[in-house]
This record gives C-alpha cells, sequence and structure tokens, in this order.
C-alpha cells in the first residue's frame, strides 16, 4: 500500500447516519446531520471539516514549536465557521476562524516569531482546504456499473 494514500469508508445506518471506518484499529466513528434531516446522533460533515481545519493547526504548531527545541504544554483549539448561502442558493462555509491558546507565555519558547510566520504551512489539511481540493466523483449501482464518472474503462466503452 502506497504511505501516501488515505482512505476511509462510509456505511449508512439509517437515514443520515454513516458508520465511518478509518481502518488501522482506529475506531469508528458516527456521523449524523442535526433535525430536523436526521437525528443528530453524531457530528455532521461539516462540524468534522472544521473539526480536522482545527486539529491540524493546532498539530501543527505542536510540531512547530518542537521543531525549534521547544516542549509546549498542551494547545486548545477552538474554531467557528460561517454558513451562508452561495450564489445558487447552496449552504456553504465560506469562512472559518480558529483560535489557538498555548499553555506558556510567547517568551517561554525558542524563536517563537519564526515558529509563528511557518506553522500553518505545517498543515495538510488547512492548506489543502484553502488551494481547494479537487474532487472527483464516481456513482456505481450495486453490480458496480459507473452511473456517474469515468466510464472509460468499462466494456464497450
Amino acid at each position: 500500500m502506497d504511505d501516501k494514500r488515505i482512505e476511509v469508508t462510509l456505511h449508512q445506518q439509517e437515514g443520515y447516519a454513516f458508520r465511518i471506518e478509518f481502518g488501522d484499529g482506529i475506531d469508528d466513528l458516527l456521523s449524523d446531520e442535526p433535525a430536523p434531516l436526521g437525528q443528530g446522533q453524531g457530528p455532521n460533515p461539516s462540524k468534522l471539516l472544521l473539526a480536522a481545519v482545527a486539529n491540524c493547526l493546532a498539530a501543527s504548531l505542536t510540531f512547530a514549536l518542537r521543531k525549534f527545541g521547544n516542549q509546549p504544554g498542551p494547545v486548545t483549539a477552538r474554531i467557528s465557521g460561517e454558513m451562508a448561502r452561495n450564489e445558487a442558493g447552496r449552504w456553504r462555509i465560506p469562512r472559518a476562524r480558529v483560535e489557538i491558546t498555548l499553555a506558556e507565555h510567547p517568551g517561554e519558547h525558542k524563536q517563537f516569531e519564526r515558529v509563528l510566520s511557518q506553522f500553518e504551512q505545517f498543515c495538510v489539511v488547512t492548506q489543502s482546504v484553502r488551494d481547494g481540493i479537487d474532487v472527483e466523483v464516481e456513482v456505481r449501482d450495486v453490480e458496480g456499473r459507473v452511473l456517474l464518472g469515468d466510464k472509460s474503462f468499462e466494456a464497450g466503452a
């Protein structure tokens, strides 16, 4: 398996609830839309997206601090996103604000200004979201036939 490949599998449970399977011995997670669409049994995809951004930034700041020989205490990250309708009237998250709180004063860290100037660049998730992710979508039927997406590999195509 290619070490750079990331795979996650979702299994619909009922309604809008999905069991998210990460593999690698990681516990599954249940996601669901809030009422009235779903039952709110877990975080919805929008919250998972924001959590991924905040988590990646907090981890990247920790990494950058340690890279310069610091031993930071636990950081806290809080993120809020703003839901708004786009030109087509569809809900989107056009902006988010992340607040990361350190356990120490900045003067307790070596090369702190340098850490601040580069830690965001280490964050795979945030930079991927900022750059825009090209998402290819394929829909298959129960027999594996492609209903939407690249059909070029199928016989007769």
